[in-house]
Formats: structure tokens, sequence, C-alpha cells
């Protein structure tokens, strides 16, 4: 009786361990997306810089990532400063890029972009600030023992949900960029061929005008030689 009493409880804390692991996995991926650093896609006008600022303690891994979406020749020129204003990174007009280093400072540390060389065209820009390493999934498990068949499928899932979202990411930035080239290029095409209407009609007309004048001119030679 003990037993089969026993058996269903069992169940009942096998199912609870299990969601509580998926509960875990969940959280530990969203306090990943919250400690990752910054990620934004802003309007960048013309003759315009726009800087960000970051805290940064010493000895963090960082890596920033930017490209531009939509806008011109798509490039823009970046710069990365840190606390004492030494320049880390220093790219002109670049259309996408990735840099990583280690802070030697504790401090705030500053990252522009500029789009001062562009006299008419505004930029949309997009980047990734990547600040320290993600948290560990399980913080509080003892990591000189080996993971559960349970904890390492949540691991596995918690890497697979990392690449759908950079993959998310990656596409989302290339639609972005096709549709933004596409709708260029109907802009283009719908000028050109307004501009080879006008051409047609402006070209009959003066064929109009050309014929009539060889017909009038011949009439007033055979006017004359009649008189």
């Amino acid at each position: 009786m003990t037993s089969i009493a026993t058996l269903p409880s069992a169940k009942m804390c096998s199912y609870h361990g299990t969601i509580r692991l998926f509960v875990q996995v969940l959280w530990a991926h969203l306090l990943c997306g919250w400690a990752s650093g910054s990620e934004l896609t802003f309007e960048l006008p013309d003759n315009a810089k726009q800087c960000f600022y970051e805290d940064i303690t010493v000895g963090t891994k960082c890596t920033l990532e930017f490209q531009v979406v939509t806008g011109g020749h798509y490039d823009v020129d970046c710069r990365l400063e840190d606390v004492d204003g030494t320049v880390l990174y220093k790219e002109m007009k670049k259309q996408y890029d990735s840099f990583t280093f280690t802070a030697a400072k504790n401090g705030t540390y500053k990252f522009c972009f500029s789009n001062e060389f562009s006299t008419f065209t505004h930029k949309t820009v997009y980047f990734d600030f990547q600040v320290g390493e993600d948290p560990p999934l399980f913080p509080n498990e003892n990591r000189v023992t080996a993971l559960t068949q349970m904890e390492s499928a949540c691991v596995s899932i918690h890497e697979a949900l990392k690449s759908v979202i950079d993959y998310q990411t990656h596409f989302r930035l290339r639609e972005g960029q096709g549709r933004s080239r596409a709708e260029d290029l109907n802009t283009r095409v719908a000028f050109w061929s307004i501009g080879e209407a006008f051409i047609l009609l402006v070209v009959s007309i003066s064929q109009v005008v050309l014929l009539r004048s060889f017909f009038s001119d011949r009439k007033t030679t055979m006017t004359r030689v009649g008189s």
C-alpha cells in the first residue's frame, strides 16, 4: 500500500521538477537578453551624429556590431572611446562591422555613429553592444557534478533559442535592407518611365510638326510656280 501511494507522489515531484527546469530556462533566457547590453535600431539624419554610453567594469569582454539598414550608400562612420577618451575603434564609411575588446578600466564607454559626410540622405542604423558573457543557465547548481539529462536538454534548448534570435535578427536586417533597395529601385523605374513618356510625347509632336512643314513648303512652291 505504501509503494502504491508513493508512486503518484513521485510522478508529481518529477512533473514539478520538469516545469521548474523549463521555467528556469525561460527566465535565464530573458536575463541573458537583459544582461547582454544594448540593441537598437535608430534613424540617423544627414549631417548628424548620435552617441551612446555604456557603464562597463574592468575585465569585461564586450562586442560592438553594427549595420546600416537603409539610406544612401549604406555607410556610416563609427567611433568607440574608453573612459579617458582614448579611441579604441574608428572606421569611416562602413556598411557593417564587428569589434571585440576587453575593458581595461571601470567607467563609461562611448560609441558614436556619424552621418556628417552626407548632405541630404538620412540613414537607418542597427547596433548590438554586448557586454560580458551570458550568465550560467543553472547558477545555483554545483559545477563539479555532471548535468542530468533534463538539465542537458534545457541547456541545448537555451542555446537553440539564442541561435534562433540571432538568425531572426540577421534576416530581419536583410529583409529591411532588401525592402529599401526595392523601394528605391521602384522609385527610379517610375521616374524613368515618366521621363520616357515625356520624351516620346515630345518626339511625336516634333515629327508631326516636321511633316506638316514639308507639305506646307511644297504647297507654297507650287503656288508661286503657277502664278
